[in-house]
């Protein structure tokens, strides 16, 4: 299945300036349209690892007659812009531009209470996925991969990659306070490759799993996390970010599936039972077909 490849103009927040970003289309397959799903990716090379499992579940969920759209955000991929240029706002809004095109694209599909739009993060992208829902003023279900409760975590994660890098140098003292003084005086830093800007970092360090709230009607919530265990749990973290998303309202289902981290292997890795679980996970509840 060859998706249809195409950049999408974006309007900067605050700005007349207008830029393009790289997007894949999937269309459903079948007469029917099922739902729609906007994949949000993960932060800085976590996305280059995940390409080959994201192009994978993509042509699962159009094969099961879900439209799919991918896009590769500000200063991403084959996006405009530098990496350095993006803020976390930037991001959102990104995600926001890209269900509205999706929402356009299979209107006269749509069947209302019928065709449900998902979006579908990996790592940060779940974070970003949340920030963007409530932005966006349109009920949306969600499919996390490995999602985290906050972002703190993250981006303390890509700023050690600065002291690993240091310390074969022999000079990794005091990187991680030099590191966060640089960001707070408002200059980017560069790390493994990347430039980071402060807005980015602050948005990504403040980040949180919050659940939107809606009044209209019943939404989802399918988590999933990945073990090479056979005994692997929930996180006390992750039990108590499903409870409070139920507490609002999702019929939430946590998945522990088997494989491997493929974001963050050496080698492009698979995680076939994950493609199976989540394509599964999306089809109607018997809620949704009444």
């Amino acid at each position: 299945m060859q998706p249809e490849a195409f950049f999408l103009p974006v309007k900067t927040p605050g700005s007349t300036q207008i830029s393009q970003r790289f997007c894949l289309f999937y269309p459903a397959r079948g007469d029917v349209l099922r739902g729609m799903v906007l994949y949000v990716h993960p932060f800085a090379e976590e996305m280059n690892k995940s390409r080959r499992m994201a192009t994978l579940q993509a042509r699962a969920f159009a094969q099961e007659g879900y439209s799919v759209l991918q896009i590769d955000l500000l200063g991403c991929g084959d996006s405009s812009g530098d990496f350095g240029d993006a803020t976390w706002q930037d991001w959102i809004n990104d995600v926001v531009q890209g269900c509205h095109w999706l929402l356009n694209r299979v209107n006269t599909q749509v069947v209302p209470g019928k065709s449900p739009l998902w979006l579908w993060g990996l790592r940060a992208g779940c974070l970003l996925a949340v920030d963007a829902a409530t932005q966006l003023n349109y009920p949306c279900n969600f499919l996390f991969w490995q999602p985290p409760a906050i972002g703190k975590p993250l981006l303390q994660q890509f700023l050690r990659l600065k002291v690993a890098w240091n310390m074969l140098d022999g000079q990794s003292k005091g990187v991680m306070d030099s590191v966060r003084t640089t960001l707070n005086s408002g200059l980017p830093v560069e790390i493994a490759g990347y430039m980071l800007s402060p807005a980015l970092a602050l948005g990504l360090d403040q980040a949180a799993l919050r659940p939107p709230t809606y009044t209209d009607a019943e939404r989802r919530l399918e988590w999933f996390e990945l073990s090479t265990r056979d005994d692997a749990n929930l996180s006390p973290v992750s039990a108590k970010s499903i409870a409070q998303w139920r507490q609002e309202g999702f019929d939430s289902r946590s998945h522990i599936v088997r494989g491997i981290a493929f974001w963050q292997t050496s080698e492009i890795e698979e995680a076939p039972e994950l493609i199976e679980a989540s394509t599964n996970s999306v089809r109607p509840s018997p809620h949704d077909l009444r």
